[in-house]
């Protein structure tokens, strides 16, 4: 049928969306606007004194006079998500950890190199705005924020229908921080007879969720809400074990110690991400024995018959952040994680090489 033109437009002009047309869409601004009431408490929890203003504005604000005390201030920026983790937490519909794995996998990324985290900023993308959900998630962020000592300066929620289902969600963030030229921590730092500390790791963290999964939910159909014995709770429970921060404990690590370079353990396991900050002319060589990993680790590699090559490679192992530093200060080192509450060793030793970092012997029990 041909449009027949009219003097006067139509009761409802073509275009023009008419009340809750964006709700029928399945988009809620009235519950995004909920969301952002129920997070206020959480986020100003995670402030700095150089943070400006609060909610609302399109920016965070951050007082760079603050850099100021610096001779030459090197800015270090990080950006990362938490993986497939996200699908435990909405599995378990428990969402207040997973801001606790974002902001340990972007903080702790800058520490390596020594740098103090500043300021952060989330972006959580959902098919549909659940504001206590989005305030949960929040709240782990702010939390995570506080024991990292950076602010929460600001975020967005983004709410997709049709894109992801109503329960998805996915969170991502970036950081940025701040480092004296001078102290800068990199491979050029590297020493031989450096002592490789490793750092105790909380679990799993937020890496290797696809194998995890893969082998024990799907495979084996272990149920989350089912008690392990080996883990001493459910499988849920130990899956959503928040990633450990280490980001105040390095930082005075850096500062009373000679450390010379971090790594943080993250995907591609202990050997690949130390190989990060090896010197070409350097090797490092790690003992297995020096440690037993989380009894989570042993369950994957049992369950699923993994070889140890492809579990390493994939999964942390128990170390989640490692130091090179001074021999004359490892005890001081170990001492100094302590304080934080965290447990650490001596797994190894640098010397000349090629750069590649080579694991020896054998976890006890395994």
């Amino acid at each position: 049928m041909t449009e027949q033109p009219t003097a006067q437009p139509p009761a409802q002009p073509v275009g023009e969306p008419t009340r809750g047309a964006y709700a029928e869409a399945g988009v809620s601004i009235e519950a995004a606007d909920l969301a952002i009431e129920l997070m206020k408490g959480s986020i100003e929890k995670a402030r700095r004194p150089e943070m400006i203003g609060g909610l609302g504005g399109f920016a965070g604000l951050f007082d760079a006079s603050a850099l100021l005390r610096y001779e030459r201030p090197l800015l270090a920026t990080s950006t990362d998500g938490v993986g497939t983790k996200v699908a435990i937490a909405q599995a378990m519909d428990k969402h207040d950890t997973i801001g606790f794995d974002l902001v340990g996998m972007v903080v702790d990324d800058l520490v390596v190199c020594g740098a103090e985290p500043l300021f952060m900023t989330d972006y959580i993308a959902t098919g549909k705005v659940i504001p206590e959900r989005i305030a949960a998630i929040v709240q782990g962020i702010a939390d995570a924020c506080v024991e990292a000592g950076c602010a929460l300066v600001g975020g967005e929620t983004a709410e997709h229908p049709g894109l992801l289902g109503p329960d998805d969600y996915d969170v991502a963030g970036a950081t940025t921080g701040v480092v004296e030229a001078a102290k800068l921590l990199g491979p050029g730092r590297v020493r031989p007879g450096d002592a490789v500390i490793a750092m105790e790791a909380s679990g799993l963290h937020s890496n290797g969720y696809s194998l995890v999964r893969h082998v024990l939910l799907n495979t084996a159909g272990m149920p989350l809400d089912g008690h392990v014995d080996d883990l001493g709770r459910t499988l849920g429970e130990e899956l959503l074990e928040p990633t450990r921060i280490y980001a105040k404990a390095c930082l005075a690590l850096a500062e009373e110690t000679a450390t010379h370079a971090m790594s943080h353990v993250t995907g591609g396991g202990l050997a690949a991400n130390l190989e990060r900050v090896m010197p070409e002319e350097l090797s490092a060589t790690l003992d297995r024995s020096t440690w037993t990993p989380q009894p989570i680790f042993d369950l994957v590699r049992r369950v699923g018959n993994v070889a140890q090559a492809d579990l390493e490679q994939t999964l942390n192992c128990g170390v989640g952040m490692v130091s090179l530093t001074d021999p004359a200060d490892a005890d001081k080192a170990i001492e100094v994680l302590g304080r934080f509450g965290i447990r650490a060793w001596v797994a190894g030793t640098v010397s000349a090489g090629n750069g590649s970092v080579e694991l020896v012997g054998q976890h006890s029990g395994w």
